[in-house]
């Protein structure tokens, strides 16, 4: 029992879930239609993403682009490489496997090249690269994914509309570098060149994995009814790869997404609940998202809230903006968060404190042109 409360206790976000989850089915009691309204096409693609984005970082898929870094010589390329590295990669492996990716690498670059003073605010910049890159690509993050399979939209169009927020902040992103390193814009840095850590024998996974990726993205963009089978048959070739993986994936974040899609449809199906949420919550999206993303992060407070949301634009640009206010907006951002504190225990006060004002920096920048962006209808 003492090895289930440190669990929940270390796992607050999946505890939350299942409070919310276990009250929502106190008011209202479970019926069949209940299972049926639970979004099984998301649960299932994104059981499907983590597995493969588990083998990428087994296999270090992306080092090749990892030790390219290792070989820059100078501040503000290096700096620019890195934040765009995770701007980029965020909306093909998702926010988080980005920033694992690209955090630690930092970390160790400045660290060997006697930079370690640059770390909190380029890490902080790194975060808002993996919020603001993986907006774009509906599998870019979790809620992405999840807004997407309910938007009767094609990918183009998705990405269309947030083309605008991506872009911004993409230039926004580059005027913070350029003015982090405005007292010396040569500023150099000498690090040892990293050697490839890969196996050959590795390189039948790498493929499969990259197959499988296309595969999920595929199963994503067309929608198809046969997303069950793509299921079975991700978990056939990674059984047959490597088995082991399926013990490394993150199953809490699925337990999770299950608990508030479980919430939610317990409200919904309460007609006063439901009716009071609607004219609360209705046009009022974006603000919405925002806040409740604060206590609850942005994932869950989009599937809480799109039940009762008229205008889809202010839904999403809210959660993929809510990030930016404070660590438990995003996921990513706690992710971000315990890398550091592993490398430098003790520190995370500071971690915060750069962190809030890095992030809030940006958000006042970006908040009222999302808001006014939100009135552009999606659909």
């Amino acid at each position: 029992m003492k090895r289930v409360f440190r669990f929940l206790k270390k796992e607050l976000m999946l505890t939350l879930s299942l409070l919310a989850a276990l009250i929502a089915l106190a008011v209202t009691p479970p019926t069949p239609q209940l299972l049926r309204d639970i979004d099984w096409r998301t649960l299932g693609t994104l059981l499907m993403m983590l597995c493969v984005l588990e083998g990428f970082k087994q296999e270090n898929v992306l080092e090749p682009v990892v030790r390219l870094a290792s070989r820059m010589r100078r501040m503000i390329p290096l700096t620019l490489f890195l934040v765009f590295g995770v701007f980029f990669t965020s909306m093909f492996v998702t926010n988080d496997v980005s920033l694992i990716i690209f955090v630690p690498l930092t970390i160790l670059l400045f660290r060997s090249g006697d930079k370690e003073r640059y770390i909190l605010p380029v890490i902080s910049m790194e975060n808002i690269a993996a919020i603001r890159g993986s907006l774009l690509t509906p599998f870019g993050s979790p809620q992405n994914l999840f807004l997407y399979g309910q938007a009767e939209v094609t990918a183009g169009h998705f990405m269309l509309h947030m083309l605008p927020l991506c872009a911004s902040s993409a230039l926004l992103l580059a005027g913070f570098i350029f003015f982090l390193y405005r007292r010396n814009p040569q500023e150099e840095i000498t690090v040892a060149e990293r050697k490839d850590p890969r196996s050959a024998g590795g390189r039948v996974r790498r493929g499969v994995y990259l197959a499988l990726f296309v595969l999920i993205i595929t199963v994503i963009v067309t929608r198809t009814s046969l997303w069950p089978w793509a299921v079975a048959a991700v978990l056939a070739a990674i059984v047959a790869v490597d088995r082991k993986l399926l013990l490394k994936v993150d199953y809490v974040l699925i337990v999770t997404f299950f608990c508030f899609f479980v919430f939610s449809s317990s409200i919904t199906a309460n007609p006063h609940i439901a009716e009071v949420l609607k004219r609360a919550v209705a046009w009022n999206e974006y603000w919405w998202a925002i806040g409740l993303s604060q206590i609850i992060s942005n994932v869950p407070a989009s599937i809480v809230l799109y039940p009762f949301s008229e205008n889809f634009a202010g839904l999403i640009y809210g959660a993929d903006t809510a990030g930016l206010c404070s660590l438990i907006g995003s996921l990513a951002s706690v992710i971000n968060y315990r890398i550091y504190v592993r490398e430098y225990p003790g520190q995370g006060g500071k971690f915060i404190k750069v962190f809030t004002l890095v992030s809030w920096a940006f958000f006042l920048f970006v908040v009222i042109p999302g808001f006014l962006l939100s009135r552009w209808k999606f659909f």
